[in-house]
């Protein structure tokens, strides 16, 4: 222990004290700034400058960074507050303030939390736009509020160095009672909506209904109009004709006779029959037969005298002409009036609103199996337009 020197101690303690404060006076001298952050730096207690991002040199011991200030757009999301609308319900209001630091020297010096200030105001503004609404009003008028809110802040924070960019109202919450008072009545209105709906396409369908209807019996009435003349003007002519051939043939009473020995068999074939009803003529009709084949006398030829053979009473001219169409053509004819039926009853379909369901008619074309129990039949003319029932059907 004798062989150290103090001096030489001395000297070593010196040198790591030296040391030391160099080390010390390097790490408060070099600053490396970073990006989108920057830095207040007092010089003996007074603001001197604000570093930007990079490396800067202080002077040791004589500045300081007092704050470092974060440069990028914050979010602050600040609890639900209670406000009073116009009508006297309190509501709980939630909202997000979107804002960021254009001045780190103001932020720093003008306000001393400029966080807390910014709710603080952001409150008391929030109560001021509430307060001349009513609960409705409220509820529907988020931009409206938003825009208040956002140019009251705004210039408010422009002395703190802030800008605000965006206010948002995250919840707007009525009391449980006006919840429950709002749901019923929405629920009211909607289903007065579905009433209202639901009558009319039940008056939609009903007119549908009818018209369709109307234009199906109006066919029905003409198709059985068109049939009974048509069957009227075919038995007319049918029995012109008969009555022509009778005469042209030289229908005599011989042949009448004949035709009732004909006819008493088909009479008599019932076997409950117990009385016959025989025409006032047969008796006559056999007296002439019987003379005719026995060659009567002459005195009866003014009672059956007969008119040449071929003769009738009948001109070529007094047979009305055929009216009756040709069968194609009155196929056709009817197709093309089915077809045009079909069509007008598909377009009022389309008012409903109700797309076209192809399982609806698969049974009513042709080549298609129908399901059991189908009772439409199947016409052998094309699909009426629209996937109606088939022309000609």
């Amino acid at each position: 222990m004798s062989d150290i020197d103090p001096g030489q101690v001395a000297l070593v303690v010196v040198l790591a004290l030296v040391l030391v404060f160099v080390v010390v006076a390097l790490v408060r001298a070099v600053r490396i700034v970073p990006q989108a952050v920057a830095m207040i730096v007092e010089r003996l207690g007074r603001y001197n400058k604000t570093l930007d991002a990079g490396l800067h040199l202080l002077i040791p011991f004589v500045d300081r960074v007092r704050a470092s200030v974060d440069l990028r757009e914050q979010v602050v999301s600040f609890p639900p507050q209670p406000v009073i609308t116009s009508d006297n319900l309190v509501v709980s209001i939630d909202t997000v303030i979107y804002f960021q630091v254009t001045s780190p020297k103001d932020a720093v010096y003008e306000i001393a939390n400029y966080i807390t200030g910014i709710e603080q105001l952001t409150v008391t503004t929030l109560r001021n736009v509430i307060g001349s609404m009513d609960l409705e009003q409220t509820l529907t008028s988020r931009d409206q509020i938003n825009g208040q809110l956002r140019g009251v802040l705004d210039e408010a924070t422009g002395k703190w160095g802030i800008r605000v960019n965006r206010v948002e109202l995250k919840a707007i919450d009525p009391p449980a009672s006006v919840q429950g008072s709002m749901e019923q009545q929405m629920r009211a209105e909607r289903d007065r909506r579905a009433a209202i709906l639901t009558a009319e396409g039940v008056k939609q369908s009903q007119i549908l209904t009818a018209e369709g209807e109307k234009q199906a019996a109006i066919l029905r009435a003409e198709g059985e109009a068109q049939s009974a003349i048509l069957r009227a003007e075919g038995e007319s002519r049918a029995i012109l004709q008969v009555f022509d051939a009778v005469h042209r043939g030289d229908a005599d009473p011989k042949l009448l006779a004949y035709q009732y020995l004909q006819m008493l068999p088909k009479v008599a074939s019932s076997p409950s029959n117990k009385l016959w009803f025989l025409p006032a003529e047969l008796s006559g009709a056999l007296g002439w037969l019987s003379k005719g084949f026995a060659g009567g006398g002459e005195g009866d030829g003014d009672r059956y005298r007969t008119r040449p053979a071929g003769d009738s009473p009948l001109a070529a001219d007094d047979l009305p002409p055929v009216t009756l169409k040709d069968p194609g053509e009155a196929l056709e004819e009817a197709r093309r009036e089915s077809a045009a039926a079909t069509a007008d009853a598909t377009s009022a379909g389309t008012l409903t609103g109700l797309r076209f369901d192809p399982d609806a008619e698969r049974g009513q074309r042709p080549g298609v199996d129908r399901p059991q129990g189908s009772g439409s039949g199947s016409g052998d003319g094309p699909a009426a337009p629209g996937g109606g029932v088939p022309a000609g059907a």
